[in-house]
C-alpha cells in the first residue's frame, strides 16, 4: 500500500495542499490517515479519488457538487469527460488514472479520442510526452510500481510501432541516414521510437538497433552501413560524470559524426562541450532540424 504525504498529493494532482485541507475540513471528501507522530498521509485509493476529483474540478464542476457523488458516479463522470473535447491536461490526468488502475480499455478510449481530434503526432507531443513527465513525478513519489509503468509503456510502444510501419518507404532523393540505439542497460525506448517515426515521416532513412546495445556492436553496424547521424538516449544515467563518460566514448568511436542525445539532466553547464554533440534537443527543435536537412 502506497503512503503519500500531502506534498506528494500536491505534486501529483496539482491541488494545493491548502485547498485540499479546506476540502477535507469543509466537505469531508477524504479522511487521511495519521502516523504515530500525527502527520497525515494518503493511501493508493485516496490518491485515485483525489485524481478523479481534480479532473472534475478542473472541468468546472464545483467541489460542493462533486462531494455528493458516490464512488461509482465519480468514476463514470470522469470517464464521460475523458471522451469529450476537453483540455489536454484533463486528458493527461485521465491517462494517469487509467495507468494507476491498470485499465487498458479506458486508456485505449482516451488515446483513440485524442488521436481522432489531434492526429497521432500531436497526441504524442501534447498528450503522451507531458503524461510521461507526470509519470516521472509519480515514480519519484512512489505512487506507481514497475508493472504499472510497463503496462502503459507497452501500450504506447505498440502504437508507435504501428505508426512507424504505416510510414512505408517514402525516402527522399537526398535522404540522410540516422543510426538509433540505446546504450547497454538502457531499456526506455519510447522516445527513441518517436524519433524514428519523425525521421521516417520526414523521408530519411533509419537504422534502429533498439534497447541495451553494446557500443562495440553499434560500431560494427556503422562500419557495415555508415550513417550521417547518431541518436541515442539514456534515462538511467542521472550523474553528469556518468553521462560525460558515455558521451566521450560515443564521440570517440564516431569521430566525424553528429551525435544527438536526450537525457533527464537539464543543466548543461557540466556536460562535455563538442560542436558535434546536440544535447536535450526538444522534439519541436528536432522536427525543425529534420526539415532543414
Amino acid at each position: 500500500m502506497g503512503k503519500y504525504s500531502i506534498k506528494d498529493i500536491e505534486r501529483i494532482t496539482g491541488i494545493k495542499a491548502h485547498t485540499l485541507r479546506i476540502w477535507e475540513k469543509r466537505y469531508g471528501i477524504i479522511e487521511p490517515s495519521r502516523t504515530e507522530t500525527n502527520i497525515r498521509y494518503y493511501t493508493n485509493d485516496e490518491l485515485k479519488k483525489i485524481l478523479n476529483i481534480s479532473i472534475l474540478n478542473n472541468y468546472g464542476i464545483k467541489i460542493s457538487k462533486i462531494v455528493g457523488l458516490t464512488a461509482e458516479e465519480l468514476h463514470e463522470k470522469v470517464i464521460e469527460i475523458s471522451s469529450e473535447e476537453v483540455e489536454e491536461n484533463l486528458q493527461i490526468e485521465s491517462l494517469v488514472i487509467a495507468m494507476v488502475e491498470v485499465d487498458e480499455l479506458r486508456f485505449e478510449k482516451i488515446l483513440a479520442n485524442c488521436t481522432l481530434r489531434l492526429g497521432f503526432e500531436q497526441t504524442i507531443l501534447n498528450i503522451i510526452y507531458p503524461f510521461f513527465k507526470k509519470v516521472g513525478i509519480l515514480w519519484q513519489a512512489g505512487a506507481i510500481n514497475p508493472a504499472q509503468e510497463h503496462f502503459i509503456s507497452n501500450l504506447i510502444r505498440q502504437k508507435l510501432i504501428v505508426a512507424i510501419d504505416g510510414q512505408g518507404m517514402m525516402i527522399k532523393d537526398d535522404a540522410k541516414k540516422f543510426l538509433l540505439f540505446l546504450p547497454e542497460g538502457e531499456l526506455h525506448e519510447l522516445g527513441l521510437l518517436f524519433y524514428s517515426y519523425l525521421i521516417q515521416k520526414a523521408g530519411h532513412k533509419v537504422i534502429y538497433l533498439g534497447q541495451s546495445v553494446p557500443l562495440s556492436d553499434v560500431v560494427k553496424v556503422y562500419n557495415h552501413n555508415p550513417s550521417d547521424f547518431i541518436i541515442t538516449a539514456t534515462l538511467s544515467i542521472s550523474s553528469t560524470e556518468g553521462l560525460n563518460k558515455l558521451m566521450q566514448e560515443v564521440l570517440e568511436v564516431f569521430p566525424t559524426k553528429k551525435v544527438i542525445l536526450t537525457n533527464r539532466i537539464e543543466n548543461q553547464e557540466d556536460i562535455i562541450k563538442s560542436d558535434r554533440l546536440i544535447f536535450n534537443q526538444s522534439l519541436g527543435e528536432f522536427k525543425n532540424f529534420l526539415e532543414e536537412l
